[in-house]
């Protein structure tokens, strides 16, 4: 199956890009998708599926207590913990607004190399990206911010949500339930929400107006942006998902580009 409306990525204003589409069994590509490109804020996702799996083991519960006040890992991963973008130190009390944050990812990171006695980034390798056969996927950085990978890899991953293997079923339909619902809160880029539906570490698109997924995605669709011009979309009831990579930062540029390129393709599949 091919796909009309990715043919219009090659004239983004980018200098690299590269994308990939899932329904069910089909994937449709464009680009280079073994080309490595910073992930920015996509990386929740990666250190989510960490973090989950974490769970799993046993290194905490969602709601223990390991932040500021006592802001919980479930509060944490679904930025109600109250702490701010980049600095650990709280802004709120948890659970009272949906402040965007990386530095609470960081929080989740340290406790669990902490009781695994090994740096997040090597957790991570080892407990996802090697399972997944995601061999140019890193964490470098921060758990919030700092992976970069491939449109392949992603593709891998975006199916691994689809279709869970490292995690139990019922654990990632929690993920993608929405925490704690009446919270207002800013998307970076796109204003305030009221409300601003979020689940642990996958943003939920829920009824954002004006919103980088685009205007006739579904509500229960989740996924991720990240300011170096990435992002990565998953749709459980269909089997549908969606990953872009770029090598120019996001700003005014990409919003209709981003939301016209998404709303077609969910067209165009829809229709086929």
């Amino acid at each position: 199956m091919d796909l009309n409306a990715l043919d219009s990525l090659d004239s983004w204003p980018v200098d690299n890009a590269a994308a990939a589409v899932v329904s069910g069994g089909e994937l449709m590509t464009v680009g280079d998708t073994g080309r490595c490109y910073q992930l920015a804020s996509v990386t929740k996702l990666l250190s989510a599926w960490g973090f989950l799996l974490a769970v799993e083991e046993g290194v905490f519960d969602l709601d223990s207590g390991v932040g500021p006040h006592g802001a919980t890992v479930r509060q944490l991963l679904s930025h109600a913990g109250g702490v701010g973008f980049a600095s650990r130190e709280p802004e709120r009390d948890p659970g009272t607004r949906r402040i965007y944050s990386s530095a609470g990812f960081e929080i989740l990171a340290d406790v669990v190399a902490g009781e695994a006695e090994m740096e997040f980034s090597e957790y991570l390798r080892e407990g996802v990206f090697e399972p997944l056969g995601m061999n140019h996927t890193r964490l470098t950085g921060s758990a919030g911010h700092g992976a970069e990978s491939t449109v392949r890899d992603l593709t891998v991953f975006a199916r691994e949500v689809l279709s869970p293997s490292l995690l139990h079923p019922r654990t990632v339909d929690a993920a993608m339930q929405v925490q704690f619902p009446d919270l207002d809160g800013v998307v970076p880029g796109f204003g305030m929400q009221k409300p601003c539906p979020w689940g642990l570490g996958f943003e939920i698109r829920g009824r954002k107006d004006p919103h980088w997924t685009g205007a006739g995605i579904p509500a229960d669709t989740v996924g991720h942006f990240g300011q170096s011009g990435t992002y990565l979309w998953v749709h459980r009831p269909t089997e549908r998902a969606m990953v872009v990579l770029t090598d120019r930062n996001f700003d005014e540029w990409a919003k209709p580009l981003w939301s016209d390129m998404n709303d077609a393709v969910w067209d165009e599949l829809s229709a086929s």
